[in-house]
C-alpha cells in the first residue's frame, strides 16, 4: 500500500467537479496546440471563471507599481515613479518585520492592513462602526469561508451532520468546500423569472426540508449574486436578516463583487449596514460574517491570494479559534496583504496617481457594463437560449434548452447535458464556459470581465457552434 492510499477517507471521497474536468480538458487541448496539433482555433478562450487578467484585462498601474517597489526597495530612489507610489511603498515596508515582504506576519494579518480595512468599511457603511479586532485576513475569501465552516461543524461521530443553506445556483467552489468539510448543503432555489431573487418562502421551505436530515446552522448569501448577477435591495436584505435571527442561523455573506454594480437604479448595500440600521434587536444579536477579496472585478488580482472577513457578534472564544484555524496557513502572503491595503485605501484626489487610477477603474467598470449588455443581447438572440438581466457581478447565467438527442447522449455518457454542451463547445471551438450547476434546468456560467475584442471572438465561436449544433439536430430528425 502506498502512502497516498492512507489519505483520510473524507478527502478520498471528494467528488471531482464538472468544472475541474472541463478545466483539465482545456489544459490538455492547450498543450496539444503547443506541440503542433492542428485545431480549428489558435487558442482556448476561458470565460468560465473570474480570472480577468488571464483573459487579458490589465492590472491597476498604481497597485503594481507600489508592489514592485516593495519587492525591490532600490526603486524607492527611482524618480521616474510617481512620488505617492514611492511614499506608499516606504510606509508599507515599514509595517513589515525587517522592513521586508519576505518576513512572516501575524496569522490574522498585518495590523496596519486590518486597520485600513476597518476604515474602508466605515467609509462604505457611513455611521456604522468597524473594529480592527473583527477583521481576519486570509489567503482568499474561500479560505476564510473554509475556516468559518470548520468552526460550525461539530465533527462528532454519530451526531447529526451540520448543514448550511446554500443558493441554487451558487459559486462553483461552494459545493466543493462543503463536501471537503463533510457539511451538508441545504439548497434553496433562487427565483429565475424574478431576476434570480432570494425568496423568503423558499428559504423557509429549504430550512424545513433540511432539518429532516441535518442540523442547519448557517445560511450562505452571495450579493451581488455569483453567478446570477442579481443585486439585493434593502427590503430583501432585511427579510434575510429577520429570517436568520428568528431561526438562529449564522449569516455567511459573500460580498466580493461589491465594486461591480451597473444595473439601473441599483446600488450595493452591505448586509452589515442594513443589520445595524434595523436596530439593536438585530444589530446586537445576529451573527454575521462578510467576505471580500482581491479577486473582485476592479482589482482582479486573483493570483495574489488575499481576502478578508469581518465578523459581527461572534463569541470571543470562537474568534480565538478562528485565528487558530487560519494559523494552518502560517499567514497570508505579505504581498497579497499589501495589495489589500492598496485596494481599500487607493490614491486620493490631488495625489500624482489619482488621474491614472480613476481612469483605469472607470475603464474596467465601463467594459464590464458594456460587455454585460452585449452578451445578454447575444444570448437572448440565440435559439433555445435566454438570459435574465444582470445588475452587477462578473457573470451572466443564461438558460439553455437542450433537445432530447443531447440529453439522451448525456445519459449514456453519465454527465449532465449542459456539461456535455460545454465539452463539445470546448473541443470544437476552443471556448471554455462553465456548466450551470442547477438540478432541474440547464444553464451556462459565462464571465463577462474580458477585453471587448476577446468577448467578440468568444461570441462568434459560440454562435457558430450553437447554430451548427441545432442544424445537425434538425438534419437528424428530418432523416
Amino acid at each position: 500500500m502506498t502512502y497516498l492510499q492512507h489519505v483520510n477517507p473524507r478527502v478520498r471521497g471528494i467528488r471531482v467537479s464538472a468544472h475541474s474536468k472541463l478545466q483539465s480538458l482545456a489544459a490538455h487541448i492547450t498543450q496539444q496546440i503547443r506541440t503542433g496539433a492542428q485545431k480549428p482555433f489558435k487558442a482556448v478562450l476561458d470565460v468560465s471563471s473570474g480570472d480577468p487578467q488571464k483573459t487579458g484585462m490589465k492590472p491597476i498601474s498604481f497597485v503594481r507599481q507600489v508592489l514592485a517597489v516593495c519587492l525591490y526597495p532600490q526603486l524607492l530612489k527611482d524618480n521616474s515613479l510617481p512620488l505617492d507610489v514611492r511614499l506608499r511603498a516606504q510606509r508599507l515596508l515599514e509595517i513589515c518585520d525587517g522592513q521586508s515582504v519576505g518576513s512572516y506576519s501575524a496569522t490574522c494579518g498585518l495590523l496596519h492592513v486590518r486597520k485600513s480595512i476597518s476604515e474602508f468599511i466605515m467609509r462604505r457603511d457611513v455611521g456604522v462602526p468597524s473594529y480592527t479586532e473583527d477583521i481576519f485576513i486570509s489567503s482568499g475569501s474561500q479560505r476564510a469561508l473554509t475556516a468559518i465552516i470548520k468552526l460550525l461543524d461539530k465533527g462528532e461521530e454519530g451526531k447529526t451532520q451540520t448543514g448550511v443553506l446554500t443558493p441554487v445556483p451558487s459559486p462553483h467552489h461552494l459545493p466543493i468546500v462543503l463536501d471537503e468539510l463533510g457539511v451538508t448543503p441545504a439548497p434553496y432555489q433562487l427565483i429565475e423569472d424574478r431576476g434570480w431573487t432570494v425568496d423568503l418562502e423558499e428559504l423557509h421551505r429549504a430550512l424545513t426540508a433540511a432539518r429532516r436530515r441535518c442540523e442547519p446552522r448557517a445560511v450562505y448569501i452571495s450579493n451581488p449574486g455569483n453567478p446570477t448577477g442579481h443585486v439585493q435591495d434593502r427590503k430583501s436584505i432585511e427579510e434575510v436578516i429577520r429570517f436568520a435571527s428568528a431561526e438562529r442561523l449564522l449569516l455567511l455573506v459573500d460580498e466580493v463583487e461589491q465594486d461591480s454594480i451597473y444595473g439601473h437604479s441599483r446600488e450595493f448595500i452591505s448586509y452589515k449596514k442594513v443589520l445595524f440600521e434595523m436596530g439593536k434587536q438585530y444589530s446586537d444579536t445576529v451573527e454575521l460574517v462578510s467576505f471580500h477579496s482581491l479577486s473582485n472585478a476592479c482589482m482582479g488580482e486573483c493570483g495574489q491570494r488575499a481576502g478578508y472577513m469581518e465578523v459581527v457578534n461572534m463569541d470571543p472564544e470562537v474568534m480565538l479559534f478562528t485565528d487558530t484555524v487560519l494559523c494552518a496557513d502560517i499567514s497570508t502572503p505579505v504581498i497579497g496583504q499589501l495589495a489589500l491595503d492598496l485596494m481599500v485605501d487607493p490614491p486620493k484626489p490631488g495625489d500624482p496617481s489619482w488621474d491614472s487610477y480613476t481612469q483605469e477603474i472607470h475603464l474596467i467598470r465601463t467594459t464590464l457594463s458594456q460587455n454585460a449588455q452585449r452578451a445578454q443581447q447575444f444570448f437572448n438572440s440565440l435559439p433555445e437560449m435566454s438570459c435574465q438581466s444582470v445588475m452587477g457581478g462578473i457573470y451572466l447565467y443564461p438558460r439553455l434548452s437542450l433537445p432530447s438527442e443531447i440529453t439522451e447522449q448525456a445519459k449514456v455518457l453519465e454527465v449532465e447535458a449542459d456539461v456535455l454542451y460545454c465539452r463539445r463547445l470546448l473541443e470544437e471551438e476552443g471556448v471554455l464556459i462553465g456548466a450551470g450547476g442547477t438540478t432541474d434546468s440547464y444553464h451556462l456560467r459565462f464571465c463577462i470581465l474580458v477585453p471587448p475584442h476577446t468577448l467578440e471572438e468568444v461570441l462568434a465561436r459560440l454562435n457558430s457552434f450553437h447554430l451548427r449544433l441545432w442544424a445537425d439536430i434538425r438534419t437528424l430528425t428530418e432523416v
